[in-house]
């Protein structure tokens, strides 16, 4: 049987990617959607405009819309609530027992709240666990990443083995990760915006964060120095990533493509359903890769690195190309929960 679900905020633009993601999954069955007040009371299909390609699944359309509280939600319930109101709803949820699996950025940075990318950080779920003693919670939080931290981190995974001491990295990120309406046609057409508020902080300690290591009951942070420039460009979907890596020990250029080729995590040893069975796949054309030509393969899942070599101010640079609404965002949320799955936590 499969495990019925909940999406919160799912009328948004975040919640359909995850509606969207949902259909069809061997595991998890989308039973309930939660929204504004102004929603509460109507059909899926009614109170959603829906914005993503193709038509709205037809068994959530009939779904009755409730407002964002815990009580007949499901145990597993995914948030892609907005940051203005998320900390209260998921910790009232997390609080009547719900297991609260969210894109939002609240919680992010909380020291009992793990920040999973599965592939590169899976033993951090265990900090989970502190949340009843700390807070009391018969449920949990567990978040993935800002949508460019991920694709950033996914890249750096195979690579933490060789003593990463400094990154500097710059991102060209697509319109679809500011939502609906998002960035205004007349800033962005034929033009870049070099400023995503808040984006830059978030990539330097997110980074850190899901870089270090669990040391007793605390995650300790990589010490590594990160600093990020952050822009928008006229790109539907797709967050291309340019970033110079300095290492302790510094490796050959072989090593580097071998750590890429063969790196494999947690996701793919348990074969999880979302799992591309790949997450980083080099691309040995010099123009590659490339968000329209790119960014859609392996169901958005996997990350796509190209253009490695030596870098005359650290060792070495590349780029790294993901899927911002699918591994950036829901993607990466269900596989976080597949994981949990995995691990016997649902």
């Amino acid at each position: 049987m499969k495990i019925p679900v909940g999406v919160l905020g799912a009328t948004g633009m975040v919640g359909q990617h995850f509606v969207k993601f949902l259909q069809n999954h061997p595991q998890f069955e989308l039973t309930w959607v939660g929204a504004s007040d102004r929603s509460a009371g109507k059909k899926y299909r009614d109170a959603t405009s829906w914005r993503l390609d193709g038509t709205m699944p037809e068994t959530t359309a009939e779904l009755t819309v409730e407002e964002c509280k815990p009580g007949n939600a499901p145990k597993l319930v995914f948030s892609a609530t907005d940051a203005s109101v998320a900390t209260e709803i998921e910790q009232a949820f997390a609080g009547a027992g719900h297991l609260v699996v969210s894109n939002s950025r609240n919680h992010r940075m909380d020291e009992d709240v793990p920040l999973l990318v599965p592939e590169v950080n899976a033993g951090h779920l265990a900090v989970a666990k502190l949340q009843k003693q700390s807070r009391g919670w018969d449920g949990q939080i567990v978040t993935n990443p800002n949508c460019s931290t991920i694709v950033l981190t996914m890249a750096l995974g195979p690579l933490v083995q060789f003593g990463i001491q400094r990154i500097v990295v710059t991102t060209l990120q697509a319109i679809s990760g500011a939502g609906y309406p998002g960035v205004a046609s007349m800033d962005i057409t034929a033009n870049v915006v070099p400023y995503i508020g808040g984006e830059e902080e978030k990539m330097e300690i997110e980074t850190q964060k899901i870089l270090g290591t669990v040391n007793g009951n605390k995650i300790v942070p990589l010490a590594a120095k990160v600093s990020a420039h952050c822009n928008r460009v006229a790109v539907v979907d797709g967050h291309l990533v340019t970033a110079s890596v300095e290492f302790a020990n510094k490796p050959s250029l072989a090593d580097m493509r071998n750590a890429f080729d063969t790196f494999r995590g947690k996701p793919q040893q348990l074969n999880l359903p979302s799992a591309p069975a790949r997450p980083v796949i080099y691309m040995e054309q010099v123009d590659r890769p490339q968000p329209r030509r790119d960014v859609e393969r392996e169901r958005g899942m996997a990350v796509f690195v190209g253009r490695l070599r030596e870098c005359p101010v650290f060792d070495y640079k590349f780029i790294a190309l993901g899927h911002n609404t699918v591994r950036g965002a829901a993607g990466a949320a269900v596989l976080n929960a597949e994981l949990m799955h995995a691990e016997g936590l649902l």
